[in-house]
This record gives structure tokens, sequence and C-alpha cells, in this order.
């Protein structure tokens, strides 16, 4: 094959369907990638999967699968999704129900997993708390690793029309099929890191159509209601088109391909990846046609043989309370209002860990960011991360107190409670984790 077409079907758990579907009926696509999982996302999954032991894969993963499966057998277009979550097996499961529900025979589903690597983390020291995973004791809910294109090629070479893993890299769970498909060596480090380049850019969906791109009036994106997601033509040596269906919204520019290639980079010259780490120092985009970029460039260099792992642990509960103040002097009286919810909640002082009151529309995101005397109304919002659940609910009544034994003109309250799920990382050496392919072929009404 000397192009592969890989269409971008999801860049987060709660993407939107529509363009996925257009992808899957018009696209002629090799493959559609679905890349749902967060580092937080995986962590709740795993908590979830604690009380529902079936559970524990995307919850848009049977949606998404009703809506594309059929389309995609019928262009022998294959999939592959990190939608498994912390539940690959259950949502290969899962998948392979809904196939012959819509009378898919013969479709294989295959399930990778190895990421999971909670019961091997303990003596591994967290970056963000300086002690090993071990001290979090029972509050250590999951640890799950940044697993590399192995189990994925596994999966593809053993016929697998649908392929679902948990954690893996976002660029990995394409760089699999182009490793399949051209037969890449695993030491070919400037194929690789190209690979991963085309991973990264089709990784966020429509953000490199023109969502969260768009700025009205500075950078225009044309009939964003219906913009598209991308799709990419890739050739042998990693080089790439990146363009999107005719009649579908959004724009692709040099200027978005840029803002997405820097997106979540911290080194574009080692980006450190599973398999590779990505050069992306020399890469170039192209304008060939409206919505058509070039992608040269891009490099890589040996990996560094460790994988990052996001271990995810139960640290308290957010407490959290707002309310509304509108009309002359509103930003005094949410300052007011601040104040007197800090004031009240002293005697939990030993129980709340850290605190935070602000004027949405003011300073909740850079303080006193627009002139105060201007403002027609403010949402005040009052959080603190507390010990307990009981000391949670207490911020927010504190904060539904204030409409009677606050400042004048406050409405709209309202409060909640959650349990904090915390996020730390570590690294462990790749040669510990390896994965395994789980097969599920639907067979029809025998299965």
């Amino acid at each position: 094959m000397n192009v592969i077409r890989i269409g971008a079907g999801a860049g987060f758990q709660g993407d939107r369907l529509a363009p996925a579907v257009d992808l899957a009926e018009r696209g002629a696509l090799d493959y559609l990638v679905f890349e749902c999982l967060g580092e937080r996302t995986i962590a709740l999954a795993q908590q979830e999967r604690i009380s529902n032991p079936a559970g524990g894969f995307d919850p848009l993963l049977e949606r998404r699968m009703r809506a594309v499966l059929s389309a995609c057998r019928k262009n022998g277009t294959r999939i592959i999704t990190n939608m498994g979550a912390a539940n690959p097996l259950g949502a290969a499961e899962r998948t392979a129900q809904i196939a012959r529900e819509l009378g898919l025979t013969g479709l294989k589903v295959a399930a990778v997993t190895g990421d999971d690597v909670l019961g091997m983390i303990g003596d591994y020291v967290l970056d963000e708390t300086g002690a090993p995973a071990a001290a979090l004791r029972e509050r250590l809910v999951s640890a799950n690793a940044y697993i590399g294109v192995d189990g994925l090629v596994s999966a593809l070479e053993a016929g697998a029309d649908v392929v679902i893993c948990g954690r893996a890299s976002d660029p990995t769970l394409f760089l699999a099929p182009l490793v399949h498909e051209f037969g890449w060596a695993r030491d070919d480090w400037t194929r690789l890191g190209r690979g991963v380049l085309v991973g990264h850019l089709l990784e966020c969906a429509a953000q490199i159509t023109g969502g969260y791109f768009a700025d009205p009036g500075v950078k225009d994106v044309p009939d964003l209601a219906r913009i598209g997601n991308p799709l990419a033509l890739v050739d042998a040596t990693g080089h790439a088109i990146i363009t999107k269906l005719p009649g579908t919204g959004g724009r692709i520019t040099r200027a978005t391909c840029i803002e997405q290639l820097l997106y979540e980079i911290h080194d574009p010259a080692r980006y450190l990846q599973p398999d590779v780490v990505a050069d992306f120092s020399n890469v170039t985009f192209e304008e060939r046609a409206p919505d058509c970029i070039a992608v040269a460039g891009g490099d890589g260099h040996a990996a560094t043989g460790q994988l990052k792992v996001s271990v995810g642990y139960r640290d308290g509960w957010l407490g959290e309370g707002q309310i509304s103040y509108a009309g002359a002097n509103c930003v005094a009286r949410g300052e007011l209002a601040v104040a007197l919810v800090r004031e009240r909640l002293k005697p939990l002082a030993a129980s709340i860990r850290e605190d935070r009151g602000e004027l949405i529309g003011v300073n909740s995101v850079a303080p006193q960011a627009i002139s105060a005397t201007h403002v027609p109304e403010v949402r005040m919002r009052y959080a603190a991360r507390c010990d307990d659940a009981e000391t949670a609910l207490r911020v927010g009544e504190e904060v539904e107190g204030l409409y009677l034994a606050g400042p004048a003109g406050g409405g709209g309250a309202r409060s909640h409670q959650r349990p904090i799920l915390a996020i730390a990382s570590t690294l462990v050496p790749a040669a510990e984790v390896s994965a395994t392919v789980v097969m599920k072929e639907v067979l029809g009404e025998t299965a």
C-alpha cells in the first residue's frame, strides 16, 4: 500500500460523534482512530471499575460503535481506539455484542492489555509527592503505563478489524497502523518520529481543523457549527497530507497545523514517546490547496527505554458553591461574599487543606484581568479541598447561606461536593511492561 488514509474519530472522551460518522461513511479510510483518554479519564475509569467490575470503559463506546461499525465494515476501515480505558476486555466484549446485533459476522475485535501496572508501582517514587507510590496506601486507585505500538501492531497482524486498548500514548494509536502497513523497523527512528508527528497532529481531532483555534475577528473559522474532523494521507516515508472531507466546516491552514504541532509539547526537538524520541524541530507545512497541508521534515532518535506512568489517588473532597451578583458595585459585593465565606469557615480550618475564592469574569483566570469598575455582573465561586465529605458539604452550605446572610442581590446559588481524584506520575522501565492481545471473533448466532 503506497498511502494510508487515517481519520481522527475523536480527540477526547466527550467529543462530538457526527464528524466521526461522516469520516466512516465518506472518508474512504483505511483506519479510523478514536483517542478518548486523558490522565484523569483513566483514573476515573479505574475508580468506576472498583465499584462495577464490568464497567470501566468509555461511557460513549456503545454509541460510537453503533454509529460507525457498519460503515467501517462496509468500507474496509479498521478501528483503533483507547476507549477500553480501565477495561479493554470488557470494551471488546461489548463491541463484539454490538457487532452481532448489527449482523456483522466475521468481525474480529482485539483487546490490548498490559498498561495496568498497579501491582508493580509501589516502590517507584512519584514526581509530584516525592514519595514511593506505596506511601499512598489505600488512597492509591490506579497506575497505567503509556504503552507503545507492540500490542496494537500484534493485534493488526492477527487480523483485528477493531483494536481496543487502555492507556497508550496518544500518537501511538496512529503510529501503530503505519508500522503495521509499511513494515517500519522498530529502530527506524526517522520514520517512527514522523509517524508520531502525524499522530500528534491528528490526535486532538477538530482542534487542527479550526476548533480551539477559532477567535472571532482575530482567527475566523468558517462554518464552525459543522466542523469536520481531519484525516491524513501518509506515505511510506512518513510524510503526510493533512486534510478534511469536502463540504465540512472548519479550516486547515499552516496556522492551525503549527498551533497543533506545539500543543502540549515541552521540547519540540525531544518529544518523549514509548517507541521513539520524536524531533519536530525541522517540520515544515506547505499549503498545496485549500484545506490541504503537506507535512514534511520530522525525525526521531532512540527511545529512552522508560515509560511514563499516570497514577491516580484519592486526595480528599471538593466542596464548592457559586452565587451571582449583578448591577452597580457588584464586584465589591462579590468580594465581600468571598470574605464572609472564608471567615465563617475558620472553625473548620483543620479539615480544609486549601481554598480559593474568586469572581468569575474578574480574577478567576488572571488577577484583575479587566477593570472592575465596568463589570455588569460577577459569579462568585468558593471552593475548598477538604479532608472529609462533611466539611466539603459545609463549604457549599455557607455559599448558599449568603442568600439572606450576605451582600445584597445574590442569586442563582448552587453547591456540590465530590471526592477528589488526584494525578501523579513516574517512570518505569519499558522492559517491565508487556502487552497482551485477546481476540474476539463475531461468529453470528452461535457466538
